[in-house]
């Protein structure tokens, strides 16, 4: 290839990086996006997991009642969630047999407009002394 040639070529080339880089960049940022969100939602359903079992181990004590348990998962995501979960709600349950405590929140977004809710259970059977 003689240097005319190779000269020309790369005058055919120029400004093909910018090009590239207006294609690949809003492509690259989406998936950096949507990791982060796949991140954050995750980190959100821990949280909500945890306070749940948190609750459900005060609902189902011995002489544990609903109104503790949920205190207690609400004490625990006012210690730890920060601002990963908003508009957390909590709601327990106590039958004879199994105790359930149900978490539900926003999790934190980076994607304008977009709010997914986190929804965890966790359920105990009931300390009670049988025969």
């Amino acid at each position: 290839m003689t240097t005319h040639r190779r000269e020309r070529l790369r005058r055919l080339e120029r400004g093909s990086t910018s090009v590239q880089m207006v294609v690949l960049m809003p492509a690259l940022f989406a998936v950096m996006f949507l990791g982060l969100q796949a991140a954050l939602v995750y980190h959100a359903r821990t949280l909500a997991l945890a306070a749940a079992q948190e609750g459900a181990r005060a609902t189902s004590a011995e002489r544990g009642t609903v109104r503790a348990g949920v205190r207690a998962a609400r004490d625990f995501l006012a210690d730890t969630a920060g601002d990963a979960m908003s508009r957390s709600t909590v709601h327990g349950h106590r039958s004879p047999t199994t105790s359930t405590v149900t978490v539900t929140g926003l999790s934190l977004t980076v994607i304008p407009g977009w709010h997914p809710r986190v929804t965890q259970s966790a359920s105990l059977p009931v300390e009670r002394i049988t025969s």
